[in-house]
């Protein structure tokens, strides 16, 4: 996994594999250097192979890597998204091993060729594969898992006691669309409060526009944090404003923690969510929708208790370790049967 320092493909690899772990899977992690995320997988018993996965002129990667994957001898190797498939893929020529390409967006095929099969993470991802031309019969839906979030202990929050607070998290980025939620919270009244956890380049336009709206007092910017749980536990609703967002693992978070969650309508959130059910829909965008519909759940107690109960219920059937984990192991024992 040749990933960014934060986000949610790269957590969910990090569960996923100590997961598989932890379940007597034969686990070999191979990541980009980072340190923190190397200690993670080493408090849980795996002790990550750590290489540059850099770019064109990275001549050692590939072969580091080929050695490493000789060295353990695996039946299957994961590429888990674009750059860790590009070196997988040279450091697999002639090798016995199956190789596996995983997605979790729209990303360019061509980095995936020489897999054996592919892996999305929704089935909506899985028909756009298909649609550029790639066979179903080497193609599966693998969803994620969150970690179980019931009865963490809240978060102290630097926003006042007693209050609604809504909580948003994600990477600072126009994908992200975390302006609409702003310019919903200026909608609101001014008894909610908005803990938004994340970083990156739009932070300080964002700022801004909060001070533009009034509404500065009212926000909570907390930078990378890795308390999900309790941050979602100090919380009484989960927004996810993203104009994109091909799976939306804050998503499955607020499922698993049990809190109301209302998302625009992306791609990912859009196949998650049962609107009206498990969570609330609105238009990519539409900042007074967001507002009405973020209102409507403040306002009703019994239906957000519902909405919550409901996206629990679905987490447990379809996103925790256990059949998530069961999901892969099944999918492993065929994988590594394609060369045997």
């Amino acid at each position: 996994m040749a990933g960014a320092a934060h986000g949610g493909a790269e957590g969910f690899y990090e569960r996923l594999v100590l997961a598989q772990h932890r379940s007597g899977l034969r686990v070999l992690p191979v990541i980009r250097r980072n340190t923190e995320r190397a200690a993670r997988l080493a408090a849980g018993g795996l002790e990550a192979v750590e290489l540059g996965f850099g770019g064109p002129f990275d001549l050692l990667t590939a072969p580091r890597l080929r050695s490493a994957l000789e060295g353990f001898r695996p039946q299957v190797v994961v590429a888990w998204m674009n750059r860790a498939a590009r070196f997988a893929r040279a450091a697999s020529q002639g090798e016995a091993w199956t190789l596996v390409g995983r997605l979790g967006g729209q990303y360019d095929l061509g980095y995936y060729r020489g897999c054996d099969l592919l892996v999305a993470n929704t089935r909506g991802l899985c028909d756009w594969i298909a649609g550029q031309g790639w066979p179903r019969e080497r193609l599966r839906h693998l969803p994620n898992f969150a970690a179980d979030l019931a009865g963490s202990a809240p978060a102290a929050l630097p926003l006042p006691s007693g209050v609604p607070i809504l909580l948003a998290m994600g990477r600072l980025h126009p994908n992200k669309d975390f302006s609409t939620l702003l310019r919903a919270m200026a909608l609101l009244p001014a008894e909610v409060h908005l803990a938004l956890a994340g970083e990156g380049e739009e932070r300080a336009a964002l700022e801004a526009l909060a001070h533009e709206l009034g509404i500065a007092s009212r926000i909570a910017f907390l930078g990378w944090r890795q308390d999900v749980g309790a941050l979602l536990a100090a919380s009484d609703m989960l927004v996810v404003p993203s104009r994109i967002e091909p799976l939306g693992n804050v998503v499955i978070e607020g499922f698993a923690a049990a809190r109301p969650v209302v998302a625009a309508a992306s791609d990912g959130p859009r196949e998650l969510i049962a609107d009206g059910r498990t969570g609330l829909l609105v238009p990519i965008g539409d900042h007074a929708a967001m507002a009405a519909a973020i209102a409507s759940l403040l306002a009703d107690r019994a239906r957000a208790d519902a909405i919550a109960a409901a996206g629990r219920a679905e987490f447990e059937a379809h996103h925790a370790e256990g059949p998530v984990l069961a999901a892969w192991r099944t999918f492993l024992d065929e994988a590594a049967k394609v060369h045997a």
